[in-house]
């Protein structure tokens, strides 16, 4: 299974989907296509953390000031579920493989993985 949620609205989620080849990967847009609870079951049982999917450079964290709170994992993964933008991308799938946000390291980790 070849997987990629995005934000189209997000240039680097723009940049990273136009220089990663994306033959045979199904493609959700998460503002338009809401993540499920299964969806980010499967995310989390590929990363074993709900933080680790989650955005920390949300408008909305800064907003909220999460930073200043004690967030546990199942917070982590209720503010995934309720707003789209906390969900740290884009995230990509490839079988057992999951390759979380946008640094250059997992991009690179995803490239070699695609044999890119």
């Amino acid at each position: 299974m070849k997987k990629v949620y995005f934000l189209q609205t997000c240039d680097t989620c723009r940049r990273i989907l136009k220089e990663v080849n994306l033959e045979g990967f199904e493609r959700q847009e998460i503002k338009t296509s809401s993540i499920t609870v299964t969806q980010l079951e499967q995310m989390y049982g590929l990363s074993n953390s709900y933080e680790g999917l989650f955005n920390k450079r949300a408008k909305k964290y800064k907003a909220m000031d999460l930073k200043n709170e004690v967030v546990s994992e199942l917070d982590y993964r209720q503010f995934i579920l309720d707003e789209y933008t906390f969900l740290k991308r884009p995230v990509f799938i490839v079988d057992s493989d999951i390759f979380i946000g946008n640094s250059k390291k997992e991009i690179a980790r995803l490239k070699d993985r695609i044999g890119q």
